[in-house]
Order: C-alpha cells, then structure tokens, then sequence
C-alpha cells in the first residue's frame, strides 16, 4: 500500500487531501499540531475503510518534526501543506506576526522536506509543496504572505534543478483562495463561501500528482 504524509491534515485543504489520497488506496500519515481535528480525520478515513494514523507535528520546531518523522517507516508521497496567513497593510505587523508566518510557512517547509527527504529517496518518490497563487505574484494587503510564499516557490524551484537527475522529484502547486477554516480569523476576505471548496482543489492534485514540476488550480 502505498503512503503519502500531509502537514495541516486536520482541516482545508489538507484535510481533503487526506480523504482523496485515502480513497485511492493510500495509507495516510495525518501530521498536524492539535489532536482531536486530526483523530476526527482519522475516524472518517477508517470509517470508510482506508488507514490513516495521526502523527503530532509542530513544523516550527525541529525536535517535533524529527520525532513525528520517525515514526513513519515508509513514505512515498510528503505533501507540505500547513500554512498560515497574516494579512493587512505592512504597518499593521508585528515582529510576532513576522515570525509566526515565516517560521509556518518558510522555516516549517525547509524543515519538514529535509526530514521527509530520506524517505522520500528510499521509495523514489514524490514531494509536493503547496504554494499558492501569493507566490507567483504580489497581491494588497498580502505582503507578508506573498513575502513566504515567494520563499517557498524559490525553495522547490531550486531543490527541481538541485534534484534534476534524481529519481525523486518536487512539485509546486499553484491555486487561488479556498472556502476554508484558513479565514476564520481573518476580514480578509469578506465572503470566504463564493470561493471554491478544498475538495475540488485535491482532486486535482491528486489527479496530476505525477512528479511534474507544476500542478497549476489557479493562476
């Protein structure tokens, strides 16, 4: 059977990306940071069948990352989903909102992809990093998570020509706003309901995950 790891499992779009990858035959590591979403996941996956196991993980701490990669022996699919998002003008942020974003969203993919990469050279298998529409171009109000999400395209184009002749590969997946719990605390966006829901979103990730360098939802 195969595997497939997914940060941010608990809700959105990593929550879909669990239910999708675990209905076509996939045994799926939920990693996140709170319990009781990620156990919720889990009863909805085993409850249809499927297998999925709840892996505690905080991505901005490397000690909780290098546990919770421990406990997965096999690992053919990691998909680096979690994320947050700060949002105002740029005089409205404070150093714990710097850092709270980069360290999710920055520090949090480095050090989960150099934790999963062992694996992933094992099985020669598939990384995918989720990105967003923010890291292919600025957008108002949106500065310090565009700032990231540049980070993070700049990161997986670079390990795409670092891991040219590998037979392994990374992906960068491309899509615009989802009616998720990602904007609850969030005026943001004013109706979160008009936009797309994550599940249409997974399916085509799930659908074009073949190891090409793009998965593009929306640009």
């Amino acid at each position: 059977m195969p595997t497939v790891a997914i940060t941010g499992a608990g809700t959105g779009l990593g929550k879909a990306l669990a239910f999708e990858y675990a209905e076509n035959g996939y045994k799926v590591y939920l990693l996140g940071r709170r319990t009781e979403p990620l156990q919720l996941v889990q009863h909805q996956i085993t409850e249809k069948g499927g297998k999925a196991e709840v892996v505690l993980c905080d991505v901005r701490e490397i000690a909780s990352i290098q546990i919770a990669f421990q406990r997965i022996e096999k690992l053919d699919v990691f998909i680096n989903n979690a994320g947050i998002g700060i949002f105002g003008p740029i005089d409205d942020y404070d150093v714990e909102d710097i850092d709270a974003t980069l360290n999710t969203n920055v520090k949090g993919t480095i050090l989960t992809v150099q934790s999963a990469l062992p694996l992933i050279q094992e099985s020669k298998g598939r990384i995918l990093t989720i990105i967003s529409t923010a890291g292919l171009r600025g957008k108002v109000n949106e500065s310090l998570y565009c700032a990231s999400k540049f980070a993070v395209r700049g990161f997986t184009e670079a390990l795409q020509q670092e891991w040219a002749d590998e037979d392994f590969t990374i992906t960068a997946v491309y899509m615009g706003g989802m009616n998720t719990p990602f904007w609850k605390k969030s005026t943001h966006v004013e109706d979160p309901s008009r936009l797309k829901g994550p599940e249409v979103v997974a399916k085509q990730i799930f659908a074009e995950d073949d190891g090409r360098k793009e998965i593009v939802v929306d640009r």
